[in-house]
């Protein structure tokens, strides 16, 4: 953990530029370039609104709020999570450039391939703003709750990349395991339903275990719930303890596989 957190302060500034290299290169060739990234999920908030506006109109409000922004809104953190599990876990291999002709510390690509999909996150922060004060949301002292909700975002998923990259390294299966199960986090973290609407008791509490389910909930409860993270007691205790059992078993996993990776690569 110690030699993690050195190589990423010591190559800090190589980080972003490598971060903002790696937005150009997945959108090298097009016209538009890095803005298709904004592109995709800007055309699929307005599938939502359409669909729901016109077309399914089964969405009803949720605690007086309209069923798209509630959905927008937790749309807004997944596109980043989704991006991020699946960048991460083939972030060593997609950079084996880096591994195998030079000295380039491992860690560090986890992490600008993580910071490449944040400030994505950030552009797509803003349209979803523009949405929410044109539907006469006002801004809030909540808002504020960005400042940890996102950084937090950050960190967990690219903590939890220490584990995903090598083992994707290593194994391809295991590349093709994650994109798989992906598809399935989708549809159980709460991304298009109510999670409080469980009723209480175990499987709720696992359901609000889930790293993702807390970050989406999070940001509902930021631009339309008007709740403090602290509030969310269960939540967030559940969360820091996931993390802190993540970073374990990240760094456990980057310590055996480090060495070993270079040469399968």
């Amino acid at each position: 953990m110690k030699n993690i957190i050195k190589e990423n302060i010591k190559h800090l500034k190589q980080t972003f530029k490598l971060a903002k290299s790696d937005l150009i290169k997945t959108y090298n060739g097009a016209a538009l370039g890095p803005a298709w990234a904004l592109v995709k999920p800007s055309f699929l908030i307005f599938i939502y609104w359409f669909a729901f506006k016109y077309g399914l109109r089964k969405g009803g409000p949720i605690d007086g709020h309209a069923f798209v922004l509630w959905l927008i809104v937790g749309n807004l953190p997944w596109t980043y999570m989704n991006e991020t599990i699946v960048s991460g876990a083939n972030s060593i291999r997609s950079n084996r450039h880096l591994v195998t002709k030079m000295p380039f510390p491992m860690s560090t690509i986890m992490s600008f391939v993580s910071l490449s999909k944040l400030f994505v996150h950030v552009g797509l922060l803003f349209i979803v703003i523009a949405i929410l004060l044109f539907n006469g949301y006002k801004p809030s002292i909540y808002w504020i709750q960005l400042f940890y909700y996102m950084p937090a975002m950050y960190l967990y998923f690219t903590v939890l990349a220490w584990i995903t990259a090598p083992l994707s390294a290593l194994s391809k299966d295991f590349l093709n395991l994650i994109k798989t199960v992906v598809n399935a986090l989708f549809w159980v973290s709460g991304v298009i339903w109510n999670t409080y609407d469980i009723p209480k008791g175990p499987m709720q509490a696992i359901v609000l275990m889930n790293p993702i389910t807390y970050f989406v909930n999070g940001y509902r409860n930021t631009f339309l719930f008007k709740r403090w993270f602290f509030e969310t007691h269960f939540e967030t205790l559940s969360f820091l303890l996931v993390f802190i059992y993540t970073i374990y078993i990240g760094a456990l996993v980057y310590k055996k596989t480090n060495k070993v990776i270079r040469d399968v690569l």
